[in-house]
């Protein structure tokens, strides 16, 4: 009879989706199953959301050998308690042990970290980081998170809540973001700061494709639809984006200068469309970093797109001695 494959139950919940999938050792995505996220309503309603997308896929045969279960939320997170202390996207939710009710239910040793940062370790162990000791990764979506690689371990900090670079503030006297900070990057460069811009910038402008395809409702504009646009070759579209691109050359500089990592990975949905701007951003880094070694930084896309968040709550829960073997492997096999 065949060995069972050894596989672990990786879960991303977002503000909308909560998505279970199988993940094996090699970090490839066996099976997924997605549901609605319910954030308005209860904790025990969120928790209902997330136990039947875990429902749908371990009931697929496959599943028989998982082994343990690892979680990945935004926000802050206590990850030595197993415990999410707040996202503005995941109301239902406040101080709650998730990984707690979600080990008592399948008896099953769970883990819980932030998204950005176990997608860090996803696209550090099996991803576009592989080769590189320390990666910085970036998700681009509704907000912006990022996550650290440091001489291959995932940083956490003292508790967990490191890695918030979405909440680092490049003007003091910007507009305040939902985290009670002012002048966020996520306040310039996320998808809801790019979707907040174009509709500024139509109701001034209505010879537009964005407003063409917003159906000529300047308040249904987002930034989905700014990236279509810029696609077709709508002059304001791109100017939008590249202003986003700016204001992330400013911080990505900042980085640089506190960081150095020896790469720059960026991911999420937002992410794949800013892809054609790393060269300009590239370029501005002669003006918004001061490291003599700027330009030799490379600046890359995700290998796992937007699925970075739930191979890297899997990759929690694999022992360190064989994620990191099998990180040394793939590196081989780049050289």
């Amino acid at each position: 009879m065949p060995k069972a494959e050894h596989v672990v139950l990786g879960v991303d919940i977002g503000g909308t989706k909560a998505e279970a999938g199988l993940v094996n050792a090699s970090g490839e995505i066996l099976l997924t199953a997605r549901r609605r996220m319910v954030v308005q309503k209860t904790a025990e309603d969120g928790l209902r959301a997330v136990i039947d997308a875990i429902e749908a896929v371990l009931g697929n045969r496959r599943a028989r050998s998982v082994s343990a279960i690892g979680i990945s939320v935004p926000g802050w997170v206590d990850s030595q308690r197993g415990v999410l202390l707040s996202a503005t996207n995941l109301p239902c939710w406040r101080n709650y042990p998730l990984a707690e009710k979600i080990q008592q239910r399948y008896k099953l040793p769970t883990r819980l970290a932030n998204d950005a940062n176990v997608a860090a370790l996803a696209e550090a162990v099996w991803g576009a980081g592989v080769g590189y000791k320390n990666v910085f990764y970036v998700s681009l979506g509704t907000g912006i998170g990022t996550g650290l690689v440091l001489q291959d371990r995932l940083y956490y900090g003292r508790t967990g809540a490191a890695g918030e670079g979405g909440h680092m503030t490049i003007d003091l006297n910007g507009p305040q973001c939902a985290c009670v900070k002012r002048g966020c990057i996520e306040m310039y460069a996320s998808g809801s700061a790019i979707g907040a811009r174009a509709r500024q910038l139509v109701a001034h402008n209505s010879h537009t494709r964005i407003l063409e395809l917003a159906e000529g409702k300047a308040g249904a504009v987002t930034s989905e639809i700014v990236g279509k646009a810029a696609l077709d070759g709508d002059a304001l579209a791109n100017e939008i984006l590249r202003e986003a691109a700016d204001y992330l050359s400013i911080w990505l500089g900042n980085i640089i200068d506190l960081l150095e990592p020896e790469v720059i990975v960026i991911g999420g949905g937002l992410g794949e469309l800013m892809g054609s701007f790393f060269n300009y951003i590239r370029g501005r880094l002669d003006t918004c970093s001061v490291t003599p070694g700027r330009q030799q930084i490379p600046i890359l896309s995700a290998l796992y797109g937007t699925e970075s968040s739930l191979v890297g709550s899997a990759a929690l829960c694999l022992p360190r001695g064989q994620v990191w073997m099998e990180r040394s492997r793939r590196a081989k096999k780049t050289k």
